[in-house]
């Protein structure tokens, strides 16, 4: 499977231009959250990513809630937060929001440590893990040198150990990879990013 995957567009018309032309290669397409700011422009995200020649799997980031991204998501996306999906044999389970708590204040939509932990309990396989947030001590580091990731997702990734784990949320160390384990972590920016699985 060919994956096109993308987080924390934030209303960019060019960025979502260049994904919307990429996405005829795609077998799939994931974006990792934040896709509107601040709660505002939602709708307009969802347009600007209307013309994808592939199916989407989207999970909420702190930019929006759960429930504004499925009012607002169009017919072939579907939403992943605290749920799974299998498609093609591979096994997708996302989770949105800041995790930890963000210092962002009210809009900002964010889950603690624990209650993301609990959520994430509900997952028994994945293939692939799609998260807002990146796990602690990988692909999460501020500019200011802060490792700001969260302790459950990566707890989740080592006891599921899928093969990919797909997360954005700290711009700061958005492109960067690494392994817990035997899985790739990656931050993913809002740019083109290819990913390959076997089924």
């Amino acid at each position: 499977m060919k994956i096109l995957a993308f987080s924390d567009l934030h209303l960019a018309p060019v960025a979502a231009a260049d994904l919307v032309a990429a996405s005829g290669g795609a077998d799939l397409v994931i974006g990792a959250g934040d896709f509107c700011n601040m709660r505002q422009g939602l709708d307009r995200a969802m347009q600007l990513l209307s013309g994808m020649a592939a199916p989407l799997l989207l999970v909420p980031g702190n930019a929006e809630s759960a429930d504004e991204l499925r009012a607002a998501a169009l017919p072939n996306m579907n939403v992943l937060h605290g749920a799974g999906v299998e498609i093609d044999g591979l096994r997708f389970f996302g989770l949105g929001y800041g995790v930890p708590v963000t210092p962002f204040g009210a809009w900002s939509c964010d889950l603690t440590e624990a209650f993301a932990g609990q959520m994430l309990e509900a997952c028994d396989a994945a293939d692939v893990l799609i998260t807002h947030s990146p796990p602690k001590g990988v692909a999460d580091v501020t500019s200011g040198g802060v490792s700001v990731g969260s302790e459950a997702i990566r707890a989740a990734i080592e006891r599921l150990q899928p093969q990919l784990a797909l997360c954005g949320h700290i711009h700061d160390s958005w492109g960067q990879r690494g392994y817990i384990g035997d899985c790739q972590v990656v931050n993913l920016g809002p740019t083109v990013t290819w990913l390959e699985l076997d089924h």
